[in-house]
Formats: structure tokens, sequence, C-alpha cells
């Protein structure tokens, strides 16, 4: 899949359990550094800094081969800040919890996974990010730096023609008289695979959609953050053409077909909305990918997606453009270091060229063309220590 190379060493996690660790008790430790720089400029969205890390120590138990425990913290640090907010990292509602962390952003993690045959069945802390396959106007890739571990519930199907992965990610919990939205977010992606994935030409088609619920019967919340739910949506058609050669390793497109819908509510002020995108690349060597796209979207707002993929502005207050259209170039280096260490890199522009603004009170205004530049380096590290070897049980 695209950025495949990229994503597998640095975002993604192998989530089925492995049959040669029945009875293990393991210490794991995994971490990702990260330094990334967006130099953004024009009126879609303000530049910014992320330098920081993530760490994720915890206890991993397989006690038959189709059930894996993990228990253990998530902590992200961003170097230089002192304080966290409990709560809400990417905008539940408008409550940020009355409370602060200081020194890292701590969260327990804790997952029992199930898997029966091709089903996996999670509880708990789910397989996020990245995992979840989403187009780039769906899923911001930076969120696999930045975001909560999402936490839920999760189905994942793979069969060798079809891929299925299913969520509910769990964002604000409410007791009777909270004055605060719950949230959640459900997810669905799915891949039909129409020959194998190592053919010569590969061909697939990926449906995607996200949904977001902010209500809840038993809050007081104000009139002023009513019941609301969101949707994003997005059909596509991939290739692959797979060389194998040395430098030319496979050339790849994608297309896509994206949609938005607010069912109810008014937390955006735009009904619904539909884009188009497009990306395609080569990957070359065994550790680089250079890719290039477009997107075009006339009222589409992204629910977790980047502000250049949708019309709204987030460096305006209010601000809404009458269309977006996106250029990008992007380069990705990765480079594994045995299996516990990857080390990458990626810089890219993105060239914005949107429609008239229109502000909150009605005032309308040309919006400029702007070229943004983004670069960031990563460290990731697995890490994963035997502490004791127990008989292997039978399965019921």
């Amino acid at each position: 899949a695209l950025r495949a190379q990229f994503e597998d060493r640095l975002y993604r996690t192998d989530y089925r359990p492995d049959p040669a660790r029945t009875g293990e008790l393991r210490l794991g430790l995994e971490n990702l550094s990260f330094f990334q720089d967006n130099e953004f400029t024009g009126a879609v969205m303000p530049g910014y800094t992320l330098p920081g890390l993530w760490l994720q120590p915890k206890l991993t138990f397989q006690p038959l081969d189709n059930i894996r425990l993990e228990l253990g913290l998530h902590a992200l640090i961003y170097h230089g800040a002192y304080e966290y907010p409990n709560y809400s990292y990417r905008d539940i509602a408008s409550w940020k919890g009355a409370h602060f962390q200081h020194g890292a952003h701590l969260l327990p993690y804790f997952r029992v996974q199930v898997q029966m045959r091709r089903l996996q069945l999670v509880l708990g802390s789910l397989y996020r990010g990245s995992n979840h396959l989403l187009a780039e106007p769906l899923y911001s890739p930076e969120l696999n730096l930045t975001a909560d571990p999402e936490t839920g519930f999760q189905l994942l199907w793979d069969a060798p023609r079809f891929h299925l992965d299913a969520w509910v990610n769990w964002e604000s919990f409410i007791f009777r008289q909270d004055v605060h939205n719950e949230a959640f977010t459900v997810g669905l992606s799915a891949r039909v695979k129409y020959n194998a994935p190592g053919a010569p030409v590969h061909v697939y088609t990926p449906l995607q959609a996200t949904i977001q619920h902010r209500g809840g019967e038993i809050d007081e919340v104000e009139q002023s953050t009513p019941v609301s739910t969101l949707m994003n949506a997005g059909v596509g058609l991939g290739i692959e053409g797979n060389t194998h050669r040395r430098l030319l390793r496979q050339v790849f497109a994608e297309a896509y077909l994206l949609g938005y819908y607010q069912q109810n509510g008014n937390l955006w002020p735009l009904g619904h909305g539909y884009a188009a995108y497009a990306q395609a690349g080569v990957r070359l060597g065994a550790n680089w990918q250079v890719r290039g796209g477009y997107f075009y979207g006339k009222d589409f707002i992204s629910l977790l997606g980047l502000p250049y993929f949708g019309t709204v502005s987030t460096d305006r207050e209010g601000g809404i453009f009458d269309y977006m259209r996106t250029g990008f170039l992007m380069a990705d280096y990765s480079r594994p270091f045995g299996k516990a260490f990857a080390l990458g890199a990626q810089a890219g522009a993105y060239y914005a060229a949107p429609g008239t603004l229109t502000l909150a009170d009605g005032t309308r205004t040309p919006a400029k063309a702007a070229l943004s530049y983004t670069f960031g380096v990563y460290i990731r590290a697995n890490l994963s220590f035997l502490l004791k070897k127990f008989g292997k049980r039978q399965q019921p």
C-alpha cells in the first residue's frame, strides 16, 4: 500500500499473536522520538514545531496461542513543556479537563486480544493510527506522534482477498451531571484485493469511514454544545506495480472520492461537502519513497486530517474557504536497524490555492496561494525482554 514501507517501520504494529511466544511473560518498551518542523504560511494553518517523544513501557503475557494480554503506561513528552492537560488532545467538544499533569502526559495502557482463526478481537488499547490504513485526508500521519492512544473495541479480519478494521475509540466518558459531552469515534477501513499483493500488478479498492458522535443522555451540557454527529467517508482505487528491481522497487497510485456530512448539531459551519484526492509515487531501493498528489475539496471538512485537505482555516478563527486546492510532494526515507530499531526522515512541500475566505462575521477576502514546507526526523525503538517462560497450557 502507499506509504507502507515508511509507516510499517515507524508507526505500525504487527497485531497477530506469535505462537512461539505462548507462555512467555515479557517486558517491552516501545518508543518513538521525533522532531517535526512545519514551516506553514498562508491563511490555511499556522506553522509549528513538535520536539518530543512518546514511551510505552509494558508487560506482555500470552497464556495461549491465541490470547495476548498487555499492561503498561503511555507517556507523551514535549521538550520544554512542564504541564499537560489531562484530556482532549483532539478537540473533544469544548471540555479540556479541569486538572493538569506535570512532567509528562500519562495514560494507562491495557489490551486484551483474542484471535479466532482470521478474526482478532481487541478490547482496551487499540491498534491505532496508521494501522487503520486510512487515506491521508481522513487521518493525518502526524497524529502517530501526538494523539492519545485509542481505547475501546476493535475487530480485525484478514483474508487473502479482504482486510477489515472496525473500531470504536471512546474519547470522553461521562457520569451523571457531568458538564461536558461524551465523545466517541467509530471507524471502518476495508480493502478489497482483486489479486495477490505481491503480484506484478496488484489492484485493490479501499472503503473507509470515520464517524464522531458528541452527545450523551445523562450529562448537563448547556444548549451551546448540543448533540452532533460528524461523518467522513471515502472510496478509492489503488494499483501497485511490483518490479522488484534493485533501484526501482515499486510504482504505485491511488485515487479517492471523499465525502463529509454533519448529521445533526452545529459544531461546524458546513453541513456537507465532497472532495477528490489522488497520489502516486515510486519506491527506490530499500529505503526511499517519493510521492506526490493533488486534493480538491468543496465544503469538505476532515475530522482527523491535516487542514490542507479541507476547507476550514485553523489560522483565521471561524474562517471557511469556498474551496481548497492542494498539491504536495514528499520524500520519505526509512531504514531499519535489526528488528528493534528504525530511523526515518521526511521532507515535503504543500502548495495550497484556496478560494475566497469567509470569516465568522461575514467578511469575504481573497485568499492567496502559498507554498509551505515540512521536515521531520524520527527514531523508533521496540524492545522486548523475556522475564519468565511458563509451561504451555492447553487451549480449550
